[in-house]
């Protein structure tokens, strides 16, 4: 299996870092996506939202956990086969709440693009959109450059 390591400038990220743990702090008790399922009984629906829950949790976890002390003192970050797949939905949920709680005034392709000029931008979305940018760098990366194999469809 293939192992990325990709060095950061802490600096850049630790200020990110605290976007991502509010948000992730944000999303505990509720999906990033509403969960259809309308069509479903209820009783199911609610295990069914439970065990979402416990898997964004989980993954969330996972995401944080690439920022530990080992990070703080050398700067690098590693993706391989037991953390890719969990990461990148970890990325998805976090960007998905980032997008609905400060960056919904912004177009869905100014944000995919990046192409927005920071300056302009009151600072807690400012924050809000390098961290969008940063989680879709490292899904990037994560899809790119691993094997196809370690991210299961």
């Amino acid at each position: 299996m293939k192992k990325i390591e990709v060095k950061l400038s802490l600096p850049v990220v630790a200020p990110l870092l605290d976007v991502i743990k509010s948000t992730v702090d944000d999303l505990r008790g509720s999906l990033a996506a509403a969960a259809s399922g309308r069509d479903i009984d209820e009783d199911l629906r609610e295990v069914w939202v439970d065990a979402l829950l416990v898997s964004q949790a989980g993954d969330c976890r996972t995401l944080l956990g690439l920022f530990d002390r080992e990070f703080f003192s050398t700067g690098v970050i590693a993706f391989d086969g037991t953390n890719a797949e969990p990461i990148v939905r970890s990325c998805a949920a976090v960007r998905l709440r980032l997008r609905e709680k400060y960056l919904k005034t912004l177009e869905d392709e100014s944000l995919e693009s990046g192409n927005i000029e920071l300056e302009t931008l009151p600072e807690p979305e400012r924050k809000a959109f390098m961290c969008y940018l940063f989680l879709a760098t490292i899904q990037e990366l994560i899809i790119q450059h691993l094997d196809s194999s370690i991210i299961e469809s």
